[in-house]
């Protein structure tokens, strides 16, 4: 097969390349998304924009990038509030590596760049949470600067356009592929390309069920022209995902809860949760009522374990056992100075991740009662 499609591949001329181009032009013309929120807005709201849609799809994007925008309208807005406020709206979005990194750099945009975000493609590479392929997008949606972008729906076009084998995640077929991308940019329309390369990924060229009868590449398409569509992208090789165990300790004394600040970096970074443990620590000599009263200065007088559940982070496997703890009294100071009483309703506004909201939802709704 691999070396039938280099003969493919090398037997194409520049003509051909051009008309790659062209007919993504045209096509974005016609059938491609037009009424996206950040379409045809300012340099800042396609950013935001560009980092929402890392690993999350379109659908999923706009109420969030909505309510955002809502609440941070400009650089300015957003570098001068508080991480904890950026989090809180990025809460259930996931990957808050991005939200930090998107608050840092627009706190860097303010001191370097005198409040104006860099049109220069190395000075958007440098911000933090920005690869080659998002400066790039940014840099030909907002500016029309012919850059080149390999995400992951123009890896799949770019894969079964030219049957390329392998792993696309791997350092030499990643090179190829952005050799491909690079050579396929047209001299002109640039950021019409670019957005016809995402959206017939994402419309047309799909992971399953791709519509190749409707595609307007599908004469050239080496993986169309030879069946080789569903064996295109090749996979990532399975790994089983690690597994590990946490205990949640919810401590409730009446409506309030006690949260603790995850560190900056790991899994929930910035985020609010309440305390964690070792299930190995909660074992007989350290029951859930001791270990609150030596850590947190609080008596339990009602304990009740709930269903453990899983969450799936890209790398591991998270087994969840929550605790429900009544606490009798609520200690004005905490020896940990990143804990905190909250409300339950104030806290499902917080900066919280998925499975703590969904668990404070059970409790607020009397589903996980005491």
């Amino acid at each position: 097969m691999r070396d039938k499609v280099y003969a493919l591949i090398k037997n194409r001329n520049k003509p051909r390349l051009e008309l790659f181009a062209h007919r993504i032009i045209a096509w974005q013309q016609q059938h491609g998304r037009h009424g996206l929120p950040w379409q045809g807005a300012d340099v800042y709201r396609i950013w935001l924009s560009e980092i929402m849609l890392q690993q999350t799809q379109v659908v999923t994007v706009i109420p969030y990038y909505l309510r955002f925008v809502a609440r941070f309208p400009t650089i300015a807005a957003l570098a001068a509030d508080s991480e904890d406020a950026v989090l809180a709206h990025w809460s259930g979005l996931g990957y808050y590596s991005r939200a930090r990194n998107l608050h840092r750099a627009a706190q860097l945009i303010m001191q370097r760049h005198e409040g104006k975000f860099p049109q220069h493609f190395e000075d958007i590479l440098a911000l933090p949470g920005i690869g080659r392929s998002t400066a790039a997008a940014i840099s030909a949606l907002a500016f029309h600067e012919r850059c080149a972008i390999l995400d992951g729906n123009v890896k799949r076009v770019l894969t079964r356009y030219h049957a390329i084998e392998g792993y696309t995640g791997e350092k030499k077929i990643e090179a190829q592929l952005w050799q491909q991308a690079e050579a396929l940019l047209p001299q002109r329309n640039v950021a019409v390309y670019t957005q016809g390369l995402m959206d017939l990924g994402a419309l047309i060229c799909s992971r399953s069920k791709p519509q190749c009868p409707i595609c307007p590449l599908q004469a050239d398409c080496a993986a169309y022209q030879n069946e080789w569509v569903a064996q295109l992208p090749t996979p990532r090789p399975r790994k089983v995902l690690p597994e590990k165990h946490s205990t949640f300790l919810l401590l409730l004394n009446g409506s309030d809860i006690l949260l603790e600040k995850r560190p900056g970096s790991g899994i929930w970074g910035g985020l609010w949760c309440p305390p964690q443990v070792d299930p190995g620590i909660l074992s007989t000599a350290t029951n859930p009522s001791t270990y609150c009263l030596q850590h947190f200065g609080t008596e339990i007088i009602h304990t009740l374990a709930l269903s453990t559940f899983t969450h799936t982070f890209t790398h591991f496997k998270l087994h969840i056992t929550p605790i429900l703890l009544q606490v009798i009294n609520k200690p004005t100071q905490i020896q940990e100075s990143d804990m905190v009483w909250v409300n339950v309703s104030d806290a499902l506004r917080a900066a919280i991740p998925t499975p703590v909201s969904k668990l404070l939802q059970e409790i607020q709704t009397g589903r996980r009662a005491l």
